[in-house]
């Protein structure tokens, strides 16, 4: 039996306007090579100037991650040559990073939860982005010089369901305090994947490979998986020191394989010294103090929300789980609508209704639009039956809730003298059932429930009727 060893290296790119030695633009989707001027190219003489942005944002992260803020950090040069990065080396932190030890909480379908080590968090600046054609190769340098937080954990992941659950709660901490856009699609929020493996019951730390520029929870999870099972099957062969080595390999998306890239550095190879034209990064008592002054956290949010609304614990977790959703339910409740009601509308009826692509931030039917309609069950206004139909048709059509209950001819019936009277009438066609009720067989009861509301047509208060039909049969 064999244990895995995970651990994980987050680039997330900081959503400042300006990149992070100069003041071009960081606006993804621009033309080729236009966000670029003589320091993020790499021309002779041009100087680099720390964004403080930048600064502020690493702070807010490490407050958010309960970690060391270190009040002097240095920035290194990192040696190594690709086309995407013009200066022939990128400007890192290596020895003191601004974010010392941290710690994220993962939270499991049972209910339990595992706390992962996070070892540092630096600030650098990202490289171009080289696109492969047939015969040639093509380079864009816009990105070059976005401010990137590379975020490293600790090896304390034990399966890739683990190390995707780090994933999410990192990727919603930094969407919550808003210090990047985290669109895995656009390359925001990507990371190197290190994976090992060992004996049970072993606790030395054997060859890691390092699975590079993974952008997806999807494809992070099956590129581990074959991963460790590449190694297993290479340590029960007996070629593990041969087939496993120190090296950077890519995810074949085609193939679901892990295949070789290139070896894999060590610090070393890097030749990492002190940039000579950046001064030390000074974090004063100040700038701590105002800027980890961070919005509401999801752990926070979801102990909030069951406290305050008694939702379940699972339920709030999925609330929670990302900004736009936790947003769309407060918004939902400003309505004035019961807290475990939202929770069933949003959670079970709106996303059911969700086809692939859709969420709440693209959902046809608004938060305010869904409280209204939660409201009117609530209110009374019509039944809980009433109110999927009147979702189904604003899930298709723009209109007002009000109006659609007008136009579909679903408001309840909740007069007191019209529903006696329906019941009047069906008690009087059915004396027999009547007195088998009153002899005792209580079951009766739901009989003339379901005739008043087949009377109905569906339209009367269920409420309503239990309570007029109890007091006629008293």
């Amino acid at each position: 039996m064999f244990e895995t060893i995970i651990g994980l290296e987050v680039h997330a790119q900081l959503n400042t306007k300006t990149k992070l030695w100069c003041g071009c633009a960081t606006s993804f989707g621009a033309t080729p090579n236009t966000n670029v001027c003589p320091i993020c190219l790499g021309l002779p003489g041009a100087l680099p100037v720390l964004n403080k942005e930048a600064v502020h944002k690493a702070i807010a992260l490490g407050t958010a991650i309960n970690a060391k803020i270190n009040q002097k950090s240095i920035f290194n040069r990192k040696n190594y040559f690709y086309p995407d990065l013009p200066t022939g080396y990128q400007i890192s932190q290596f020895e003191v990073p601004i974010v010392g030890m941290g710690e994220i909480v993962i939270d499991f379908p049972d209910g339990s939860s595992k706390t992962i080590g996070v070892t540092r968090a630096h600030l650098e600046n990202d490289a171009g982005k080289n696109t492969h054609e047939k015969d040639y190769s093509k380079v864009d340098l816009n990105r070059a010089g976005t401010p990137l937080l590379e975020i490293v954990s600790e090896p304390d992941m034990r399966s890739a369901e683990e190390a995707v659950l780090y994933l999410k709660k990192l990727h919603s901490i930094v969407r919550y305090i808003d210090i990047s856009d985290a669109n895995m699609q656009e390359g925001s929020f990507r990371c190197d994947v290190n994976v090992s493996i060992r004996p049970k019951g072993d606790t030395k730390l054997y060859t890691r490979c390092e699975i590079k520029n993974m952008n997806s929870f999807k494809f992070i999870e099956k590129a581990i998986k074959y991963e460790v099972n590449r190694q297993i099957e290479a340590w029960e062969d007996g070629v593990y020191e041969k087939e496993v080595v120190q090296e950077t390999r890519l995810f074949d998306v085609a193939t679901g394989e892990t295949r070789s890239m290139r070896g894999k550095e060590d610090a070393a190879d890097y030749r990492y010294f002190p940039d000579p034209d950046l001064l030390p990064v000074i974090v004063t008592d100040e700038m701590i103090a105002e800027f980890s002054q961070i919005p509401e956290l999801p752990d926070a949010k979801k102990e909030r929300l069951v406290k305050e609304f008694g939702i379940p614990v699972y339920d709030a977790g999925v609330i929670c789980s990302t900004k736009e959703m936790a947003a769309y339910f407060e918004e939902m409740l400003a309505c004035g609508i019961s807290g475990k009601a939202a929770t069933t509308w949003l959670t079970v009826e709106l996303q059911g209704r969700f086809s692939e692509g859709i969420n709440v931030t693209t959902s046809p039917v608004s938060a305010k639009t869904l409280g209204i309609i939660v409201k009117r069950i609530e209110d009374g206004t019509i039944s809980g039956k009433a109110a999927k139909e009147v979702l189904d048709y604003l899930m298709e059509n723009d209109a007002e809730v009000d109006a659609v209950i007008e136009k579909l001819g679903l408001k309840q019936v909740s007069d007191d003298g019209a529903i006696l009277a329906m019941i009047d009438e069906i008690l009087a066609a059915n004396q027999d059932k009547v007195a088998e009720y009153k002899s005792g067989k209580e079951k009766m009861f739901a009989f003339f429930v379901g005739q008043t509301m087949k009377a109905s047509k569906g339209a009367a208060n269920p409420q309503k009727i239990n309570e007029l039909l109890k007091a006629r049969l008293a």
